[in-house]
């Protein structure tokens, strides 16, 4: 056994891999030469459009043991995966690993496959019922969960091979030019396929609107298309994205806002060129309602907002408040509509979004993040992958990366969450480490880790109350009263992989 330097213990060796322990966020300095496709040639004539999807993976030269890599843009309304596997059993092919960028409810109809055995390995963040399926017992399935960064870091490094990625393509022509903008299942963008594009072995891109040469605007060059193959259709649009993204109107939502957007104002950090970032979620987009009027009073104009992008950034863009925005995944109608429309709106990939083994990322430009959580500790390590009956419930998305690149990394939770509470003396699973936390904001107060403690006589100046995170801990459980412990077996079902490939915990089976 070894432990990591958060205490948390497992075996060395695991799903037939050596485990390196987390020690601290940014020491690990990486060796050797990015992973590399084959050398491909297309002579004039060529034809890359072919006729069904069977014949699209009989060309791949997909067999058993094989990885399979997706993006996760069409969210919950995808069916591209969905088709692949029923496509892949129907041909007789087994022992699948899918390497995708999270898999969603929607994907619940692969576990009969897992059952018998044509999938048996995940390397990303599951969602829904097969994770909980997994947590018990229910499923063989070992989930590797990365964050976003992370996941590219690993096909860079080649520890996962992506031997044939399915990238859907809202919008593409023969010759293979990805349009994710146009088109009825338009996502946006598809900035977590540029990975499977770079260093897949073999890219199928799969179409339900295919166009006359070129499709434009490209998202994916035809350089990095090996096939092209129509169906009918990508998934329901009605779930791909949102029709809007809506601030929050509850009470607790809306007072934990006010409080973490004065420790933006008050922070140094907004000021002309502020960037920023925040998820889609209610009391996220209440923060950036009240940093959006703060610009406005104080006449700053921000250089760009970043991540996942919502039409309340876009509002931001239109508005002159920032001067770019760079786009991963783009989360409701607007943000589609934008990222086809205005120059300033970015599509990036998730190598220059998140990735740590680069020369340089976007994350470590960012001044301000605004994470959400399932559980904090009294170290401010976070929790985004279990819920708090120790169930794998949830990607762990660019969350880790986005805290260890900001200047200011906000976590916003209320502090008790059906009857929970969410600040405890230990998470469940560390996915964040605490050393990339600055501050704790619920509707009771805050609390400042180190780098920020400077802060708290002029919050509290402000009536923003600042509470040490014992002591934000202390009021919760006398509310709540103190958690009782999980009981787990000790076969381990699930990895936590840092952004630089070290394990930050594992998943063990609940028990019971």
């Amino acid at each position: 056994m070894i432990k990591n330097s958060l205490g948390r213990e497992f075996p060395d060796t695991l799903f037939g891999r050596p485990l390196r322990p987390y020690r601290d966020p940014f020491s690990f300095i990486p060796e050797g030469r990015q992973a590399a496709r084959p050398i491909r040639r297309v002579n004039p004539g060529g034809n890359k459009l072919l006729g069904s999807l069977r014949e699209a993976i009989e060309a791949s030269g997909l067999r058993d043991g094989m990885t399979i890599g997706t993006h996760h843009h069409l969210r919950n309304g995808d069916q591209v995966l969905n088709t692949v596997v029923a496509e892949i059993a129907a041909m007789g092919i087994r022992d699948i690993t899918i390497a995708g960028s999270s898999v969603h409810p929607v994907h619940e109809v692969l576990i009969p496959y897992i059952r018998d055995g044509v999938i048996t390995r995940i390397e990303c963040g599951v969602n829904g019922a097969i994770s909980r399926m997994v947590s018990t017992g229910e499923l063989d399935l070992p989930i590797i969960t990365r964050s976003h960064g992370g996941r590219v870091r690993a096909m860079m490094c080649g520890d996962i091979k992506v031997d044939v990625a399915f990238i859907g393509a809202p919008t593409c022509d023969a010759y293979g030019n990805i349009c994710a903008s146009r088109g009825p299942s338009a996502c946006g963008v598809v900035g977590y396929g540029h990975s499977d594009a770079d260093f897949a072995d073999c890219v199928i891109a799969v179409t339900d609107n295919l166009v006359a040469y070129p499709a434009q605007p490209i998202s994916i060059p035809q350089n990095k298309v090996d096939y092209v193959v129509a169906i009918d259709s990508l998934g329901d649009p009605a779930q791909i994205v949102s029709t809007t993204t809506r601030v929050t109107t509850d009470p607790i939502g809306l007072q934990i806002a006010k409080y973490a957007s004065t420790v933006i104002e008050l922070s140094g950090l907004l000021k002309n060129g502020f960037s920023f970032q925040t998820g889609a979620g209610g009391t996220s987009l209440a923060v950036a309602a009240n940093v959006r009027d703060l610009m406005r009073r104080q006449a700053i104009t921000g250089s760009f907002g970043a991540g996942g992008i919502t039409g309340y950034f876009v509002e931001m863009l239109e508005e002159g408040l920032l001067e770019a925005l760079f786009d991963v995944q783009s989360f409701d109608l607007k943000a589609v509509a934008s990222a086809g429309r205005n120059p300033a709106h970015i599509e990036m990939s998730a190598d220059m979004y998140a990735n740590p083994f680069n020369a340089g990322c976007v994350v470590n430009n960012l001044d301000c993040v605004v994470l959400g959580a399932r559980e904090i500790d009294v170290d401010f390590n976070v929790n985004v992958n279990t819920e708090s009956d120790g169930r794998l419930s949830g990607n762990t998305g660019g969350h880790a990366d986005t805290a260890a690149g900001a200047k200011l990394s906000i976590v916003v939770a209320p502090s008790i969450r059906a009857r929970l509470p969410i600040v405890r003396d230990e998470v469940t699973t560390i996915s964040t480490p605490g050393a990339t936390i600055d501050a704790v904001v619920t509707e009771r107060g805050v609390a400042l880790n180190s780098r920020y403690q400077a802060l708290a006589p002029e919050l509290a100046r402000r009536g923003v109350p600042v509470k040490p995170i014992h002591q934000l801990r202390d009021e919760i459980y006398a509310i709540t009263g103190i958690p009782r412990p999980i009981e787990f077996t000790d076969r381990v079902v699930g990895l936590i992989e840092y952004r630089d490939g070290s394990i930050t915990d594992v998943i063990r089976q609940v028990a019971g």
